[in-house]
């Protein structure tokens, strides 16, 4: 049975943000809702008042519970869970941390995001390894068989993308991460479009290590990112970068280094970003992942038959069943441009460029899309009026 979807009235209350505009952004930075502005607005004011040790040591216990709350988002323990400040420092921790040297192999897919594939050929570079792309099928989504027929003992480390950065297609992670478990490569799944708008945990996903951040879909602040890594493969990682956090000095030449996932983490933390992350985190818990992803979904189909419709707008996306994501152009007209337009009449949108997914875009002949990313507390009129306004232009 489908996922009952979430009543707009209801996501509303909490943002009212979103009734006075169309707000298609959650795949950059969505609105927060009330609970979690209200989280850390107070927190910084508490330290302001007391200062931020003081205000820290009082919502300790609050802080400790939020591994067991992330844990039950992921599906795994809580000594399996850490916090960054941005789900690229959680990424890039972990890649750090994957043991290479000479002659190793890393797989990447055509939608990997700059950010991920910039670190993996810097890091090849260093470490004498090097870093093979693994096509997409005619319908933009990973070939499996293409992967299968690459994997090889040589192979450490397989970087997945779950949801691109410029379209709806969902990578079918479980799948490749099976594939890649039986050659013992690690698997890096980047669900930072992904965590908040879908049910993502290591059973459902296969990865090794999974990575996000708080400010997309999930609703969270800016400033927060975390990671999940599992137990087994946390024994087969050589984390770099430790500071006191990872790490207790105990001698003047001895540490002792921590064996769960927060060694990936710093002494130095956003406290109140942190807490308005778990408040967003048991927000999207309560209302219940598959009926958020259920409504987003519905909002984004609606969206992109309605553009499709369009006689000079094309739809970019790839993949049969795409996600909340949906990009598309309009002939004659700039997507910076058609973003500009947009504004001026209270619809946000975003443009996402080559240099951010250089494999895929290359492959399709694109140099820009316009990115619209409707999330549950968008109304059907609100998407209706999206579309009128892109008609006009």
């Amino acid at each position: 049975m489908d996922a009952e979807l979430i009543p707009v009235e209801l996501a509303q209350a909490d943002t009212p943000a979103a009734v006075s505009q169309v707000f298609l952004d959650s795949a950059g930075s969505s609105l927060p809702p009330r609970p979690v502005v209200d989280e850390v607005v107070a927190h910084l004011r508490r330290e302001a008042e007391v200062g931020g040790y003081r205000a820290y040591e009082e919502r300790l216990e609050e802080l400790e519970e939020g591994y067991g709350l992330t844990a039950e988002f992921f599906g795994c323990d809580p000594d399996e869970i850490a916090f960054t400040d941005s789900a690229s420092r959680s990424w890039l921790a972990l890649l750090d941390a994957v043991p290479l040297g000479p002659g190793d192999r890393i797989l990447t897919t055509e939608v990997e995001y700059g950010g991920n594939a910039i670190a993996l050929l810097n890091l090849a570079q260093q470490a004498g390894a090097t870093v093979e792309l693994v096509p997409s099928g005619a319908d933009g989504v990973l070939d499996l068989q293409a992967l299968r027929d690459t994997l090889d003992e040589r192979v450490k480390l397989v970087s997945l993308v779950h949801v691109p950065t410029n379209g709806g297609v969902v990578s079918p992670v479980a799948a490749a991460a099976a594939a890649a478990k039986e050659v013992g490569a690690l698997v890096l799944l980047d669900a930072c479009q992904s965590i908040g708008q879908l049910p993502v945990t290591f059973a459902g996903t296969g990865a090794d290590m999974i990575t996000g951040t708080g400010r997309k879909w999930l609703r969270g602040p800016r400033g927060t990112g975390l990671l999940a890594v599992r137990r087994a493969a946390l024994a087969q990682l050589k984390p770099r970068l430790i500071d006191l956090q990872g790490a207790t000095w105990t001698g003047p030449d001895k540490i002792d280094i921590r064996a769960d996932a927060r060694v990936f983490e710093l002494w130095e933390n956003p406290v109140a970003e942190r807490l308005g992350l778990l408040v967003a985190l048991r927000y999207a818990l309560d209302l219940g992942l598959d009926r958020i992803a259920a409504t987003v979904t519905a909002r984004a189909d609606q969206l992109r038959a309605g553009l499709a419709a369009l006689p000079r707008v094309t739809v970019r996306d790839l993949g049969s069943a795409p996600s909340g994501i949906v990009s598309f152009t309009v002939d004659g007209m700039a997507p910076e441009a058609v973003k500009a337009a947009l504004a001026e009449r209270d619809i946000t949108v975003t443009v996402s460029r080559v240099t951010s997914t250089r494999y895929d875009m290359t492959r399709r002949g694109l140099e820009q899309v316009v990115r619209a990313s409707p999330h549950y507390f968008v109304a059907d009129g609100q998407v209706d009026r999206a579309v009128d306004a892109v008609a006009r232009l």
